[in-house]
């Protein structure tokens, strides 16, 4: 290796060279995912173990490359001496130290320092070649089987192909894990797709938007008024709005949204929005669809609704599916039209010791006598008794009943309150890879009663499939608090479903048991969702620690849940015990405390693995949490919200393992790792469906634009025994106090109504 090989020299004309320095890349101690800015440490070979730090776009450099780096030297008040990268190349290592340091630093999948070490004993200078020119021989080397060897020349031959797409991609900012996945999906492709197609990466490569699209569209020359362009800003825009929860957007809030976006003349998107709408020659869908419903919030004038096309198809067939099996001829349970209810309720009073209360008998008769109702209501009211007693009923009487819930939490909890199995919707379904599901309206389900709680958690996709799949004759319930919040994904089908007109009969709970209304929790969460200030003094299971200070809020509710609920409580800080925040920015953010729980709870030490990706660390022992719905991972899929624990962590495999809520052991690539985030905190909006013994909620007036009631309601009603809140008595206030603005933009209500 050679050391610095040039150094700033003035020319004729008194500019300033780049500088020139070799070394080995032996550590790198930070990298921003987004941009690929790096901090890191390389070898120059001068000797003594001394390491320079080199800064600046080291997108996709590997630890144990040799890198060739011009850029400018310069110091750092606090780490002294660096020099700023601007670009580099690779150069192949030329000692068989060199080469083994290479090889042997988790750079090619199969290759650790052991193997790396044989190898290069076996194969000295020749080593690369051989694994790029005659990978076969490597099955010479003692240990090395034909699989591990076919194994190594792939992951030889995929890191090579990746490098070149990174190159490619470097001069667009694009982060590396992005490019790994632009690869992934397009094989030797890439290049051409990302030249010649860029919009299409918005599309089909999760983590690329239509922002980081377009960054690369006019990299490669695509006008900024090219009409391809314009098209994928619609559907972008309409993509944005699905994130928000909006089934459609109207024609006009879409039109200006898009011109904003785009900077472009209003005439234009107006063009390629009547564009996009049309039925392309081949028969195929549209871009987009367009409709005329009412307008949202009962607004008296119609609006023109554009849907992106699986959510229009979805809101159809959803409302097809509740009508044919409301108004389905055939009764999987017959037996309850003309059954001897007082009978039945003395029998089932027998069974458990405790008689309904007249609402409660009233949503039993509704859920085994109505093909399709919905039991809602807040906690105490007996919600969860009430489905005990349906279900203890239906068996009774032989018939088959099928449980579940939207997340692994709430069906291993209805599994618990019925002693029967339950399970997530998605396991029912069996989704598949792709999404599609094994059951569905050609193969149903084999059910007589099918129960889904935590209803306010499905969204419109979810909740397609589910009733599509339920057989007709058979009866399904909904149950779920409508106050909760709406679910993640688009649609608001729980409130939909009980909306004024809806056909669809219900009943909601709202006396509070006697036993209930000793729990401090159930109390508080009432008063909130009355628009009432919970009571904190006196409790002994809702606390409030005042502290105005955002950012001293913030370290407050790390010390609570990690130091002060274990020790007063003796409650687990990792299992039992959850910090849930009202956003993710900021000092008291999710994503802050994250790091700080981290810290306390699963410290770095020398004998515990870890793999640095981006900013954030994954440790053995981790709480984390997928954030996008991936149907290709697990038996059948990992979705949005699923939480577990990272079990393992193999640096020369490249992979962690994470045992998820649903004691499934799922795989991560370490490319993969940015569908995971650190779950020690969560947003309210991800603890949905999910119960927690204690739960710690800091509530600031730094996340002011986000404090509404039904988001601290939710947020109180995760706990099982205990709530902290920590923070201000002004935000809980603007909390209490704030009815969320507006409902969502879906129709299913006005299809269902028959508008």
């Amino acid at each position: 290796m050679s050391n610095q090989a040039g150094s700033q020299a003035g020319n004729s004309t008194g500019e300033r060279r780049l500088a020139v320095l070799e070394g080995v890349l032996e550590r790198i101690t930070y990298a921003n995912e987004e941009n690929g800015y790096t901090v890191a440490r390389v070898d120059t070979g001068r000797g003594a173990g001394d390491l320079l730090t080199v800064v600046g776009a080291l997108l996709g450099a590997q630890v144990g490359e040799s890198l060739r780096m011009e850029g400018r030297w310069g110091s750092h008040p606090q780490y002294g001496k660096q020099f700023t990268v601007e670009n580099y190349t690779t150069v192949l290592p030329a000692t068989v130290q060199g080469i083994r340091r290479y090889l042997g630093s988790g750079l090619v999948k199969g290759i650790g320092p052991v193997f790396a070490d044989r190898i290069t004993q076996h194969f000295g200078l020749d080593t690369l070649t051989v694994i790029e020119e005659e990978p076969k021989r490597l099955i010479e080397v003692p240990g090395l089987g034909p699989k591990r060897t076919k194994k190594i020349a792939d992951a030889w031959e995929e890191q090579k192909a990746i490098k070149e797409v990174m190159l490619f991609l470097q001069t667009v900012e694009v982060s590396t894990s992005i490019a790994v996945r632009i690869y992934k999906k397009y094989g030797d492709a890439s290049i051409s797709v990302v030249k010649n197609q860029p919009y299409r990466l918005a599309a089909d490569v999760w983590g690329i938007g239509f922002l980081t699209a377009d960054k690369i569209a006019q990299s490669v020359g695509i006008p900024h008024d090219s009409p391809e362009r314009v098209k994928a800003g619609l559907q972008y825009a309409l993509s944005q709005a699905t994130d928000q929860g909006n089934c459609y957007l109207p024609e006009e809030r879409l039109i200006a949204d898009a011109v904003k976006l785009l900077q472009v003349d209003t005439g234009l998107v107006i063009e390629c929005l009547a564009e996009l709408a049309q039925v392309p020659e081949d028969g195929g869908d549209p871009g987009v669809v367009r409709e005329k419903v009412p307008g949202p919030d009962g607004a008296s004038e119609p609006v023109t609704a554009v849907y992106l096309v699986p959510f229009h198809r979805a809101e159809l067939s959803l409302c097809a599916q509740l009508l044919r099996l409301l108004r389905a001829d055939e009764d999987r349970m017959p037996g309850f039209g003309d059954v001897a209810w007082d009978k039945a309720l003395g029998w089932l009073k027998g069974r458990t010791g405790v008689d309904l209360a007249p609402e409660q008998e009233a949503a039993v008769k509704l859920a085994l006598t109505q093909k399709v109702a919905v039991l809602t209501g807040g906690p105490g009211c007996g919600k969860s008794f009430t489905v005990r007693s349906i279900v203890e009923l239906a068996r009774a009487k032989k018939a088959r009943v099928v449980l579940a819930a939207p997340t692994g939490r709430a069906a291993k909890r209805l599994a618990e309150l019925t002693g029967a199995e339950a399970s997530t919707v998605h396991r029912l379904l069996e989704l598949k890879p792709g999404g599609d599901a094994a059951y569905d309206r050609d193969r149903p389900l084999q059910a007589d009663l099918v129960v889904v709680d935590e209803a306010s958690m499905l969204d419109l996709l979810l909740a397609n499939k589910l009733v599509k799949a339920v057989p007709p004759g058979a009866h399904l319930l909904f149950v779920g608090d409508v106050d909760q919040l709406p679910s993640v994904g688009a649609g608001e089908v729980l409130r939909d479903l009980l909306a004024d007109g809806s056909p669809i009969p219900a009943v909601r709970l709202t006396r509070v048991f006697r036993q209930a209304q000793q729990s401090g929790v159930v109390t508080n969460a009432h008063r909130i969702n009355a628009g009432q200030h919970p009571v904190t003094d006196g409790m002994k299971d809702f606390f409030l620690f005042v502290e105005d200070d955002t950012e001293a809020a913030g370290r407050l509710t790390v010390d609570v849940a990690a130091r002060r609920i274990p020790a007063k409580f003796g409650l687990d800080p990792r299992r039992d015990v959850q910090v849930l925040a009202p956003m993710h920015r900021g000092p008291a953010g999710a994503g802050t405390l994250n790091g700080l729980l981290q810290q306390a709870v699963t410290p770095g030490r020398p004998d515990l693995a870890e793999k640095r990706f981006g900013g954030r660390v994954f440790r053995v022992g981790d709480k984390v949490t997928q954030i996008r719905n991936n149907y290709d991972k697990g038996k059948n899929g990992v979705f949005n919200g699923t939480v577990g624990v990272v079990t393992s962590l193999d640096p020369v495999d490249q992979r962690l393992t994470v045992l998820t809520d649903e004691d499934e052991e799922v795989p991560y690539e370490f490319d993969e790792l940015d569908e995971l985030a650190h779950a020690y905190a969560v947003t309210i909006h991800r603890s949905q469906g999910s119960e927690y013994p204690a739960v710690v909620i800091p509530v600031t007036t730094g996340a002011w634009m986000m404090l509404q009631r039904n988001l601290l309601y939710t947020a109180v009603t995760r706990a099982k025994q205990l709530v902290v809140l920590v923070g201000s008595r002004k935000a809980i206030g603007q909390a209490v106090r704030t009815v969320s603005a507006g409902r969502r933009c879906t129709a299913l209500d006005f299809r269902l109504a028959g508008f």
